[in-house]
């Protein structure tokens, strides 16, 4: 599993990182977590706003930090939607 967190390192994009980190050790999951800060690539996944969250590609979150339940949920396969 391969989890984007797209941003250019402000306190919210470091914030949705953590938060990232935080729900994979909570699950005891096997996932890379990639900081995606070029902002050519940050639009090419379709993002206009900061921070994203994206899960093997698909962009699940945009504009918002996610808290760690949040993104565990979607991390389970979970139907929470927060474009």
């Amino acid at each position: 599993m391969k989890i984007q967190v797209l941003g250019s390192g402000c306190p919210k994009c470091k914030l949705l990182e953590q938060h990232a980190r935080e729900a994979v050790a909570e699950l005891g999951i096997e996932a890379e977590i990639v900081k995606v800060s070029d902002s050519d690539d940050i639009m090419e996944m379709g993002v206009m706003m900061t921070p994203a969250l994206a899960i093997d590609g698909e962009v699940k979150s945009v504009g918002k930090v996610l808290t760690k339940d949040q993104i565990a949920s979607y991390l389970k396969g979970g139907k929470f939607h927060a474009l």
